[in-house]
């Protein structure tokens, strides 16, 4: 069983694949979409998303920790400036993979991982209550004609009736109240 597994190691040894993966960082945010395996692809996205959060929080705390992982100041001032107001009204998932195939000298899956375009949102269950709720309020529904012509088979004649009488409902057993508040 595969628990408490935290990383992929992608077949290199940690001080190796650290250095994999922040090149692959600061390749992601210069260009926004790069072509690369899918498992690393699928680990880049952990920290690419990861630095639109620290982005968003645009303190000096976390620009240092952005820096941190990236250790190019243009890539990081790109984050702050354009990435993360991009992704101001989203709370995750500020990438996406898509599958392209097999490379053709080791047959290894290929993926390209790029940040979401500025009109693409979120579709969602929060995304569906938010756009019903800013649509313009419903208009009252209109009364229905007490006799429909339309539903009924064709050659019937309509029922005239006369409204039902409500009666009070008798309780078994209980007491009936009358209107002036006394029992009955």
């Amino acid at each position: 069983m595969r628990h408490a597994i935290d990383h992929r190691k992608l077949g290199r040894k940690p001080a190796h694949r650290k250095a994999l993966l922040r090149n692959l960082m600061n390749a992601l945010v210069h260009a926004e979409r790069i072509e690369t395996t899918v498992p690393k692809a699928k680990e880049l996205r952990r920290l690419a998303d990861r630095l639109i959060t620290l982005g968003k929080r645009a303190t000096l705390h976390s620009r240092r920790r952005v820096f941190s992982l990236l250790t190019d100041k243009a890539a990081t001032d790109k984050v702050f400036a354009t990435l993360a107001g991009r992704f101001a009204g989203r709370e995750g998932g500020y990438t996406r993979i898509l599958r392209t195939g097999h490379r053709v000298g080791d047959g290894a899956p290929m993926a390209i991982i790029e940040y979401l375009p500025v009109e693409e949102k979120k579709v969602g269950t929060k995304g569906k209550k938010k756009a019903a709720a800013k649509k313009a309020p419903a208009k009252p529904p209109v009364k229905k004609k007490e006799t429909k012509e339309t539903s009924r088979a064709p050659g019937r004649k309509a029922k005239e009736s006369a409204p039902k009488e409500t009666k009070p409902r008798a309780t078994r057993g209980k007491a009936q109240k009358t209107p002036e508040g006394g029992q009955g």
